[in-house]
């Protein structure tokens, strides 16, 4: 693809944002230009990813999407293999004996509304997004072109080996990483490079190897009480707000922990029916985060303690269902040195980062581990990019100068890995 060719397909998939497990459009979209090319192999759906998942919307919600992907003009072919919402890809280029080398990019969007101010660049340009109330506010439908993007430079050179690209779903619910890391098609990869725009890191700036992923285990909490009239019966009922409320600011009250930093957040609590009925079912939604695994595990361990006892404390039952997690990995030094030789030497990098605290959580994590864990390496490379308005914002946009930049320094830095692990 040209580098025109690539802006229009991040502007169609800009268009098109769907929620984890949802991405039928952009995985049809995505299937539309992989077949274009001349792969080995192209598997979609249920075929590149392992059974077990978390998180997967109920029947409606994933008929609506479907239905919006139809109405986009989806194919009814490419549809019928994302069924339940079995969704991405990995796309599988064999180019000689050499070793096994992949990228991985995301392809979901936010839950965000899309500003419609004048200098909001989709908005002017006419690619804001159709799925109102729904965004890309962090650039995975950079990442998604990117992915392609990459596998045409790699296919147009003299590369030697196999290359795997993973166009993976559910990044921001945290849940498409780990049934992506255990479908089997990682276990011959020798190196793994992952990719984020952005984080703050201006066009031009290359950042070899992010560390500093804090370990995220999500959590829905639903606590069941007993109704009764607020007013005439107060003492009758089995308050399931004052259980959450009670889990809430317990949660926030876990102690820390020596060996390094811990988050707690609450960030959504629904229930009640009325302001003179004493609520019988509240459920919240929260998350907690390490430094480590060990310490994520620690907190983790903490919050059920303390969701629990809050509601045996006001007579309630609580149900505890897992969301997404994800472990802390780290960049290896091999190809963080193999990514930091090669931004360098391309045209377009201004300034080189050897490596950067991430400071969040990102489930690339699981692909990371899985490669590593099998004796290969794997690095978290940031692409800047000058983004008005912070990721996950109404504003969020990127420089698509940056789009032909992280093509050109992915796209080497693969061909090298594999030439130097050859």
């Amino acid at each position: 693809m040209t580098d025109a060719d690539l802006v229009e397909l991040r502007r169609d998939l800009h268009r098109h944002p769907e929620p984890a497990w949802c991405e039928f459009y952009t995985t049809a979209r995505l299937v539309d230009e992989l077949e274009k090319r001349d792969l080995d192999a192209l598997y979609v759906g249920s075929e590149a990813l392992a059974d077990d998942r978390v998180g997967v919307p109920d029947d409606g919600e994933l008929s609506d999407w479907l239905d919006r992907a139809r109405d986009a003009g989806a194919r009814e072919d490419v549809l019928a293999r994302l069924d339940g919402g079995h969704t991405g890809a990995v796309a599988v280029a064999e180019r000689g004996d050499g070793p096994t080398v992949a990228l991985r990019v995301d392809i979901d969007g936010l839950p965000i509304t899309e500003s419609t101010e004048a200098d909001h660049a989709p908005a002017a340009a006419g690619f804001r997004s159709e799925n109102e109330g729904y965004m890309h506010a962090c650039g995975h439908d950079a990442h998604a072109t990117i992915g392609v993007g990459v596998l045409d430079a790699i296919l147009d050179s003299d590369f030697d080996g196999t290359l795997k690209v993973f166009f993976q779903p559910g990044e921001e619910k945290i849940v498409g990483g780990e049934p992506m890391a255990t479908s089997g098609h990682l276990d011959d990869v020798d190196a793994l490079l992952a990719v984020h725009v952005g984080l703050d890191h201006p066009t031009g700036q290359i950042v070899a190897g992010i560390d500093g992923f804090l370990a995220v285990s999500q959590f829905e909490a639903t606590f069941s009480g007993s109704p009764s009239h607020a007013g005439a019966r107060p003492e009758a009922g089995e308050n399931a707000m004052q259980a959450a409320a009670t889990a809430i600011g317990n949660l926030y009250g876990i102690p820390r922990h020596a060996d390094g930093a811990t988050r707690v957040n609450v960030g959504v609590i629904e229930g009640g029916t009325a302001t003179n009925i004493v609520p019988e079912r509240v459920r919240i939604e929260g998350e907690v985060r390490g430094e480590t695994t060990e310490l994520m595990e620690y907190i983790d361990e903490k919050a059920r303690r303390v969701l629990r006892s809050a509601a045996e404390m006001h007579g309630c039952e609580v149900e505890i269902e897992r969301a997404g997690t994800a472990p802390s990995a780290e960049s290896d030094d091999d190809l963080r040195e193999i990514v930091a030789d090669v931004a360098r030497d391309t045209s377009g990098v201004t300034s080189v980062l050897d490596t950067d605290h991430l400071g969040g959580s990102e489930d690339a994590t699981y692909l990371m581990q899985r490669v590593q864990e099998g004796g290969g390496s794997a690095a978290y490379v940031g692409v800047g990019t000058d983004h008005p308005g912070g990721h996950h914002t109404s504003t969020f946009d990127v420089d698509e100068a940056s789009i032909d930049v992280a093509v050109d320094v992915l796209s080497r830095s693969l061909i090298e890995c594999a030439r130097r692990r050859d």
